[in-house]
């Protein structure tokens, strides 16, 4: 009987099985895989952490422009000065100005473990994109940070200190500021995150562009409840700076993923064509070669 050549896969359309079979490992295999991964993102952290603590003193002054550049667009309240209400203080902040900077310089280090770690449980098609999706995540993460940097932290803090007069000059802390300012930029950091997170959920079948967009309404109000809740001050110009970016970045997500889903819907439609192909070619050689049976049988029967 006839049979039709196999049909062979596209490489990027997911197997059942296949390559995402070949990359389960057992479980003490992945404690040994989180081991090392954790080591080496430990090992980066730490030579990131001593050049950024050799460095604390620097950092802290650039981190300390938006506060003195709002203070100083306000005359009434004299010479801008930080101050410190223990003696430690300022050698924590340091070590804490260290830590965080450390992060966000080893960043991508920390990011591409990560993604090495998750690989395994990916298709091939999807590990291959580890490296890129690591750099990527680093530039997101520290340029949300930056735009709050450079855009949002200046107008909360003139905001902020407008309610300081003459009489009632406010007294900055080291610390405070240190983590008010900290906890602004990891939260830029983390919501320019969305559009990688929504690419790749969309490249393994997560989410669509279509769910994305009818969730979009939904999303404009979430966004706006972030920004009061992550912002210190009531404002609306406040909240809204820091709603807007996460509603462009969503909508722009959007768009990547109809992107990639678009195209990998065309494939899966391609493969199923060829299987469909395949099967009716195997069905007709499979009724051929019965036809050429019964006709055998009746000659013997003659």
């Amino acid at each position: 009987m006839a049979r039709a050549a196999p049909v062979e896969p596209d490489d990027e359309a997911p197997a059942p099985g296949g390559d995402l079979e070949e990359s389960r490992m057992p479980f003490l295999s992945h404690l040994k895989e989180l081991r090392d991964r954790v080591r080496n993102a430990a090992i980066a952290f730490v030579l990131a952490f001593g050049i950024c603590f050799y460095f604390a003193g620097e950092i802290y002054t650039w981190l300390e422009a938006p506060i003195a550049n709002a203070w100083a667009s306000n005359p009434k309240l004299g010479e801008f000065k930080m101050t410190f209400a223990t003696l430690t203080e300022p050698f924590w902040v340091n070590m804490s100005v260290a830590l965080w900077a450390g992060i966000f310089v080893a960043s991508p280090v920390i990011f591409y473990q990560l993604w090495k770690f998750i690989a395994p449980g990916l298709y091939k098609r999807e590990r291959k994109m580890t490296i890129a999706f690591a750099v990527f995540s680093a530039i997101f993460f520290i340029a949300g940070a930056l735009f709050c940097y450079e855009f949002v932290l200046n107008r909360i803090y003139g905001f902020l200190l407008n309610y300081g007069t003459e009489k009632q000059i406010p007294t900055i802390m080291l610390q405070g500021y240190l983590d008010l300012t900290r906890d602004m930029m990891l939260a830029f950091g983390a919501v320019f995150e969305m559009p990688l997170l929504i690419f790749f959920l969309s490249i393994i079948g997560m989410v669509t562009h279509r769910g994305l967009w009818k969730f979009n309404r939904w999303f404009v109000v979430i966004a706006f409840v972030v920004g009061a809740i992550l912002t210190p001050s009531p404002d609306v110009v406040s909240q809204l700076m820091m709603a807007a970016p996460m509603i462009v970045l969503y909508n722009l997500s959007i768009i990547v993923s109809w992107y990639v889903t678009v195209k990998r819907e065309k494939k899966e439609a391609v493969l199923r064509e060829q299987e469909a192909a395949a099967d009716a070619k195997e069905r007709a050689a499979r009724g051929t070669s019965t036809d050429d049976e019964d006709e055998d049988e009746d000659d013997d029967d003659k």
